[in-house]
C-alpha cells in the first residue's frame, strides 16, 4: 500500500516506492514503520538544468546542439586546457616563479575565446557576434610576452624531453592540451564558422607555453632533460 511521508513543515504526501526514497534520499530518516521525516529542506541548485539530459545543449546565441557537434567538441578541449593551467598556475605559486600571473590573465582571455566560439559566425545576431569578438589585441599579446620569456633564455640546441619541474612539466602539459584545442577548431576556422583570430590565438598560445616551460626550469634552478639520441 501507499507509505505516508511526513515533513517538518507539517507538509505530507504519499508515497507508493518508500524503499526507493530511502535508497536515494538520504536525508530523509525513519521515524516508524509508514512515516519518515524530513531533516532540511534544500532550495533546488542553480548548479544543474536537467536541460541537457537528452544530449542537447545551447549556444551562446540560444541555439539548441547535439553535445557531439564540433563546436561543444572544441569548447570541451579549451575547458580542459583552463584547468590544467590552473594546476600549472598553482606551481607556479608555489615556486615563486613569477608566471602565474601572466597564466591567470591567459585564463580569463580563454573564457572570451570560448565565448566567441559559442556564437557560430553563420547563425548568430551582428549584436551577439560584437559582444563575444575576440580582438587581435590579445594574440599580440602572447607574442610580447613571448619575445620576453624568450629572452631569458639560452638557445635551444636540441630537443628537450618534459622535465625541469613540476612547475614547468605542468606548463608542457598544457601545450599539449592547447595543441588539441587548436586541432579542434581548425575546421570551425576553415569552414567560416569560427572567427581566424581564435585558431591564431591558440596557435600562439602554444608556442608561449613552451617558452614558459623554459623559463619555469631556469627561473626555478632546475634542469631540463636534453633528448639523446640511441646508443644502439
Amino acid at each position: 500500500g501507499k507509505m505516508k511521508i511526513v515533513l517538518r513543515n507539517g507538509f505530507s504526501l504519499q508515497n507508493r516506492n518508500l524503499k526507493q526514497l530511502r535508497i536515494y534520499s538520504p536525508q530523509f530518516s525513519n521515524e516508524s514503520s509508514d512515516t519518515l521525516v524530513e531533516e532540511k529542506r534544500y532550495k533546488k541548485s542553480g548548479l544543474y538544468t536537467r536541460t541537457g539530459d537528452a544530449g542537447y545543449s545551447s549556444l551562446y546565441n540560444g541555439e539548441r546542439r547535439s553535445k557531439t557537434d564540433a563546436v561543444f567538441d572544441a569548447l570541451g578541449h579549451q575547458d580542459e586546457l583552463n584547468a590544467v593551467l590552473g594546476i600549472a598556475a598553482e606551481h607556479c605559486i608555489i615556486a615563486s616563479n613569477g608566471l602565474n600571473t601572466m597564466i591567470s590573465e591567459i585564463q580569463s582571455r580563454l573564457f572570451d575565446l570560448g565565448a566567441a566560439v559559442a556564437t557560430p559566425i553563420s547563425s548568430s545576431s551582428s549584436e551577439k557576434l560584437l559582444y563575444t569578438e575576440f580582438p587581435a589585441v590579445h594574440t599580440l599579446r602572447l607574442e610580447r610576452w613571448i619575445d620576453e620569456l624568450d629572452d631569458e633564455l639560452p638557445p635551444l640546441r636540441n630537443f628537450v624531453l618534459p622535465s625541469g619541474g613540476l612547475s614547468a612539466t605542468h606548463l608542457n602539459l598544457s601545450r599539449t592540451v592547447c595543441r588539441r584545442a587548436e586541432r579542434a577548431v581548425v575546421s570551425l576556422v576553415s569552414e567560416g564558422r569560427v572567427d581566424k583570430e581564435v585558431g591564431k590565438y591558440l596557435n600562439r598560445l602554444s608556442d608561449l607555453l613552451f617558452a614558459a616551460t623554459r623559463v619555469a626550469a631556469l627561473r626555478e634552478g632546475r634542469q631540463e632533460i636534453i633528448w639523446r639520441k640511441s646508443q644502439t
